[in-house]
């Protein structure tokens, strides 16, 4: 395929965006309007074992097909990227360090792609844009990102920092883990997470997010929310929508 024109693709004032969101155990797609509106449903398929790049691209493409017309792509990736090459994947697989992912799809879909963190992505449909505001994702992993006024502080990796008992923040709060010790257990470790995170960070709002967030149950402080995991996709508008810089000004529309 001959390589995308991105700079039409980011002038496009009505440019139909498709935005992946790769997870541990699933692989999501959907089509956004230049407003970051929904315009097709949601595609969902189980992520490949092993999850190698060869795989996780085919897997992308069959959603591509289903999805319809689309004009430019963002991704949501499960660890570090950096320039569109991702540095690590702990719950996919070690193949996928050093991976040039963003040229890759490029070449498998002949549409301009752009790629972060996918808790930056969760981040961006549904931060303010005001203040410091913190964002996790529970899933198969604990994902983190970090906005101050709207901008992204990149490459924050929570999940691996001690958290207690010499253990981190994903191996307490893993999917593995709340299928060891039950919902009720599981709970009592993220309200813990919780006033350790607002110690650290002194964030204006934490936003929890991913695939477990369904089984929070405890109650949680006036600031701090529980958003829909669809925003793990619907922030992948906000790629288009800023400068060279990765910030935003206000909240994505998603409504």
């Amino acid at each position: 395929m001959k390589n995308p024109k991105n700079s039409v693709a980011t002038k496009n004032p009505s440019a139909r965006t498709l935005a992946i969101d790769i997870g541990g155990t699933g692989i999501k797609a959907i089509v956004l309007d230049d407003k970051g509106r929904p315009i097709t449903e949601r595609g969902r398929i189980v992520t490949p074992r092993p999850a190698i790049p060869q795989a996780v691209l085919e897997t992308i493409a069959e959603l591509a097909k289903g999805q319809g017309a689309f004009d430019r792509v963002s991704i949501g990736f499960p660890g570090v990227i950096r320039k569109g090459v991702t540095a690590t994947a702990p719950n996919l697989d070690p193949s996928w360090k050093g991976f040039d992912l963003v040229h890759q799809v490029e070449q498998w879909l002949g549409k301009p792609v752009r790629a972060a963190n996918d808790a930056d992505v969760q981040g961006f449909g549904a931060i303010q844009g005001d203040g410091v505001e913190l964002v996790v994702t529970l899933g198969t992993g604990f994902g983190s990102a970090l906005f101050v006024d709207g901008r992204l502080v990149p490459n924050l990796e929570i999940a691996h920092h001690p958290f207690r008992s010499k253990k981190t923040y994903e191996q307490e709060l893993g999917d593995v883990v709340l299928k060891e010790i039950g919902k009720k257990k599981w709970n009592k470790r993220l309200e813990c997470a919780i006033q350790s995170l607002e110690a650290l960070f002194n964030y204006d709002r934490l936003y929890i997010g991913g695939g477990n967030a369904k089984k929070v149950t405890l109650e949680l402080p006036e600031n701090v929310t529980l958003i829909s995991n669809v925003a793990g996709l619907l922030g992948g508008i906000a790629f288009w929508q800023m400068d060279e810089s990765p910030s935003v000004k206000k909240k994505t529309t998603h409504s």
